[in-house]
C-alpha cells in the first residue's frame, strides 16, 4: 500500500475497515458451519445447487493451491536468510537462471529445501501436528513485536511515520484507498467463504464469535507493524522493503537474520498446512471421492500448487501481488455473498442438510443448477474482468471500468447478494422451503411421517363429512 503512494495514516484505516468486514462474512458464515456442522463444499449446494456448486469447489481449489505456492516460496525466502546468516557465502553462489525467471539458483534451491522439510509435515495427522502450532503460537508474536521495537529503536515514529507517500490526491487517492482495502479483504477471502471446514468441529455456535473482535484488532495490529517496519527500513536503507524477508537481507546483525526468519518459516509452515493444503485436500475429496483422500490431495496441491504454478511469477512486484490478490476476490466476494444471503436471508436458516448430499433432492433445482446463483455470479464476476486482463497486461487499455476491479471484492459480493435475493424473491425455489430445520436423518424420517399425515388428514375429514350428510 505504501509502493501505491498511500501514507501509513492512510492504509492502517484501509486494513482495519477491511478486516471489520471480512470479518463479519466470516462470523455469518462460519456460524453456519458451526451449527450444521457440515463443510464448506456440502453447504453451497443448498445456494448454488448441487451441480453448480462444483464451480465454487473448484475456484476454491485452484487459490488453495495458488495460496500454498506463495507461501512457500516465502518459506524459500526465509530458508535463505537462515542459511545465509550462518554461511555468508551463500550470498556469493553464481546464478545460472535467465534474469527473467524471477528466481536465482540460491532461492531455487532453498525453496527445493523448505519444500522437502514442508512435504512430511502435511502428512501428519492434525492431531499430532498440533505440538508444532503450540511453538508456533509461543516463538512467531514475540519475534514480529521484536522487530517492531527494532523498528521503533533505529528510526523513530516521529522520522519513519511522518506521511512522505500522501502525494496523492481526488480520484488517484480513491481508487488507490479502495484497491487496498479490497486487498485487505482479499487476505481472508478465501477462509470467509470456507470458514465452514473449520467451525463445523465446534462445540457450539458461540464459540466462533470471537472472531469478530481478533480479526478487526489483532490483524490491524499486525498490519501496522508491517507499516512501521517498512517504514523504518526506507529511512534506514532507502527502499520501500514491503517482503519483510528483503528487510532481514539487510541486517548485519546474524543471529537476529536467522531467528527471525526462523519465526517466518514456523509462520508459513502452519499456514500452508491448515489454511491450504488441508482446504484444497477437503475439496478434491467432494470432486474425486473414489480416487482422491486427504492424503492424496495434500500431495496433488504441494506438487501442483508448489512447482506448477511459479510462484515466484506472482511475487516479482509489489503492484503485480496486489494484483493477485484483487484477481481471485473476483470470484470470492460473488461467492460469500450467495451463501449468506441464501442461509439468512432467503431460507431463514431452515435448510435440509440430508438433502445437500443426496443429487436429487430438494437443491437440484433445475438439473443441479441454481439459475439464480447463476445469474448473480454471471453479473458480479465478469464486469470486472476487464480490470483484471487490464492488471495483468497493463499495454490494453479498459477505460474507467479497469476501477471496477479495484473494488472487486465490495462488487461482487454486494451485487451478488442483490442480485441472488430478488431473483429468489420474484422467483422462489418453492421446494428447498421448509418449516423448520432438518439437521439429520431423525429429524427427515420425522418431517416425512408429519408430511404423511397432513395428506392422509382430507381423506379422514371427507369420510367424516359423507357419514355425516348420511345420517
Amino acid at each position: 500500500m505504501l509502493v501505491l503512494g498511500l501514507s501509513w495514516k492512510q492504509a492502517l484505516p484501509a486494513i482495519a475497515v477491511g478486516h471489520v468486514i471480512i470479518s463479519v462474512v466470516m462470523v455469518l458464515n462460519g456460524t453456519i458451519g458451526a451449527r450444521l456442522h457440515i463443510a464448506f463444499p456440502v453447504l453451497n449446494r443448498s445456494s448454488f445447487g448441487f451441480w453448480l456448486s462444483y464451480f465454487s469447489v473448484i475456484s476454491r481449489v485452484v487459490l488453495s493451491m495458488f495460496w500454498f505456492g506463495i507461501q512457500t516460496y516465502t518459506g524459500a525466502e526465509c530458508v535463505y536468510q537462515m542459511i545465509k546468516a550462518i554461511w555468508p557465502s551463500t550470498a556469493r553462489i553464481p546464478n545460472h537462471l535467465a534474469e527473467g525467471a524471477h528466481i536465482t539458483t540460491a532461492k531455487m534451491m532453498c525453496y527445493f529445501i523448505y519444500w522437502t522439510i514442508q512435504f512430511p509435515l502435511m502428512l501428519v495427522s492434525p492431531q499430532k501436528i498440533r505440538h508444532l502450532f503450540t511453538l508456533k503460537a509461543f516463538i512467531v508474536p514475540f519475534a514480529w513485536l521484536a522487530m517492531l521495537i527494532w523498528a521503533m529503536i533505529k528510526a523513530p515514529p516521529s522520522v519513519s511515520l511522518q506521511p512522505k507517500h500522501s502525494s496523492l490526491s481526488g480520484a488517484d487517492f480513491s481508487w488507490a484507498w479502495l484497491s487496498s482495502l479490497n486487498s485487505a479483504l482479499g487476505i481472508y477471502s478465501t477462509l470467509a467463504v470456507n470458514i465452514p471446514d473449520f467451525t463445523r468441529y465446534a462445540t457450539n455456535e458461540r464459540a466462533q464469535y470471537v472472531q469478530i473482535l481478533i480479526i478487526p484488532t489483532i490483524f490491524t495490529l499486525i498490519g501496522f507493524i508491517g507499516i512501521a517496519v517498512t517504514s523504518a527500513g526506507e529511512v534506514l536503507y532507502g527502499e520501500t522493503l514491503w517482503d519483510p524477508t528483503l528487510l532481514i537481507d539487510r541486517w548485519d546483525n546474524r543471529a537476529a537474520a536467522f531467528f527471525a526468519s526462523f519465526s517466518f518459516v514456523l509462520a508459513t509452515l502452519g499456514t500452508n498446512i491448515s489454511a491450504n493444503s488441508l482446504s484444497a485436500a477437503n475439496d478434491m475429496t467432494v470432486l474425486f471421492p473414489r480416487y482422491i483422500n486427504i492424503r492424496r490431495g495434500q500431495v496433488i496441491c504441494a506438487i501442483l500448487g508448489g512447482w506448477a504454478l511459479c510462484p515466484w511469477e506472482i511475487l516479482a512486484t509489489a503492484p503485480g501481488f496486489l494484483s493477485f490478490m484483487n484477481g481471485y476476490t473476483v470470484f470470492l466476494g460473488p461467492f460469500a455473498g450467495i451463501m449468506v444471503t441464501d442461509y439468512w436471508l432467503v431460507h431463514k436458516c431452515k435448510v435440509d442438510v440430508p438433502a445437500m448430499y443426496d443429487p436429487n433432492g430438494r437443491y437440484r433445482y433445475w438439473n443441479g443448477i441454481n439459475f439464480r446463483a447463476f445469474v448473480a455470479l454471471l453479473f458480479s464476476v465478469f464486469p470486472s474482468f476487464p480490470g483484471l486482463i487490464s492488471s495483468i497486461n497493463g499495454n490494453i487499455l479498459v477505460g474507467a471500468s479497469k476501477h471496477l476491479f479495484d473494488i472487486a471484492w465490495l462488487y461482487g459480493f454486494f451485487t451478488a447478494s442483490f442480485i441472488f435475493y430478488t431473483l429468489s424473491v420474484l422467483f422462489p425455489a418453492k421446494e428447498t422451503f421448509m418449516p423448520h430445520a432438518i439437521l439429520d436423518r431423525d429429524d427427515m424420517i420425522h418431517e416425512k411421517h408429519a408430511s404423511a399425515q397432513v395428506s392422509e388428514a382430507p381423506s379422514i375429514d371427507s369420510k367424516s363429512r359423507n357419514e355425516t350428510d348420511s345420517v
